[in-house]
């Protein structure tokens, strides 16, 4: 009898239940927020969203549409840009708290959101420069125009494709391989269209076509598997750190 009176007064120690960000509150609040911006942007630059669309796929040789854009039209822009690294940072969180729970256990959640989100506006930030300095050394200043413009096209519109990606990877029970699947469909499409347009603005010849390959490779593909690589090693530095 007084073994069970001592089991009843000390309790049973509780099973800790591990993070999910479905259940984070400051996740939903981030992803509410961009479904706001979202929807004010469209309501606010539809039709300059879609003549972007129209500027990427028909390559009219002509100024960038940058110099007829309004400060109101580049606020939202930059908000979409914005969006798409807030979006990109949950994804690749999720997927991390999926294949590394211990990193929800050694460091806060909001920190390691952070972390990332830095990460994505550093390698873009990088890249905006490379390109920058590229085009000012082997093209004209309205074949770079028009490049950067294309290149900000398929960012802003990244950052609508990956909110319901988003929304399915946190709130969704997507299995890992699902998850990685659409991820990578995601980021080759849009390879494929920054190929395409390369093609279309700086090719003019077989020649130049095998270049461009081996300049895309350099660009494009080895960029993000060294930001990939990085993002690894600094998972492992957080954990051991913490």
């Amino acid at each position: 009898m007084s073994t069970l009176l001592m089991i009843w007064t000390a309790g049973f120690e509780g099973i800790p239940i591990p993070y999910s960000p479905r259940q984070d509150d400051g996740i939903t609040l981030l992803l509410l927020c961009c479904f706001f911006v979202s929807a004010y942007v469209l309501a606010r630059s539809r039709k300059f969203l879609a003549q972007l669309v129209k500027n990427f796929m028909l390559n009219r040789e002509r100024t960038s549409i940058f110099d007829t854009t309004t400060a109101a039209d580049m606020r939202y822009m930059l908000l979409l840009v914005l969006q798409a690294c807030v979006l990109t940072a949950v994804c690749v969180f999720n997927y991390f708290i999926d294949t590394r729970p211990e990193l929800g256990e050694c460091i806060s959640p909001y920190i390691l959101l952070g972390i990332y989100l830095v990460a994505c506006l550093s390698y873009l930030f990088l890249k905006w420069l490379v390109y920058t300095f590229l085009g000012w050394i082997f093209f004209d200043s309205v074949r770079t125009a028009l490049w950067m413009e294309s290149y900000s096209t398929l960012l802003y519109y990244l950052g609508f494709t990956l909110f319901p990606f988003a929304l399915f990877l946190v709130y969704f029970d997507l299995s890992l391989l699902a998850s990685v699947i659409i991820g990578l469909f995601l980021a080759i499409f849009t390879k494929i269209l920054i190929f395409y347009k390369w093609v279309k603005l700086f090719c003019g010849n077989l020649y130049g076509v095998s270049l461009l390959i081996m300049y895309f490779c350099a660009l494009e593909i080895v960029p993000c598997c060294l930001l990939y690589q990085g993002i690894l090693q600094l998972n492992d530095y957080l954990i051991v750190k913490f």
